[in-house]
């Protein structure tokens, strides 16, 4: 039983190392290759590459921060409905205690003994 686990994980590691391998060898291409167009560009430098990773710094912080927007306002939304609801019900249970007491004071639940 254990050869049997032992040999399934060493086929799956060798199967695994076989479907990796052609991306290794992908990434691995001379830098003067051009597998990567891009539009309008005769040759692509670092300036152009840090400008790119610029813009989508910025895009990436944009996006985080309409996020953190959207979460918060829901939050905000989402406490408020609460403490509305919570109000309410505060309200209520108010009214009827203090109709109930109105009520018990008129007719004692426990007459006093005499």
């Amino acid at each position: 039983m254990e050869t049997t686990a032992k040999l399934s994980a060493l086929a799956l590691g060798v199967l695994l190392a076989a479907g990796t391998a052609p991306v290794y060898a992908h990434s691995q291409e001379h830098p003067d290759s051009t597998s990567q167009s891009y539009p309008n560009d005769t040759d692509h430098t670092a300036k152009h590459d840090m400008k790119d990773a610029g813009r989508e710094s910025k895009d990436a912080a944009k996006d985080a921060g309409h996020g953190t927007k959207e979460g918060t306002e829901r939050a905000y939304h989402s406490s408020k409905h609460a403490i509305k609801k919570g109000a309410r019900k505060t309200e209520n249970t108010t009214k009827g205690a203090v109709r109930g007491a109105k009520s018990g004071a008129r007719e004692p639940a426990n007459p006093p003994q005499q």
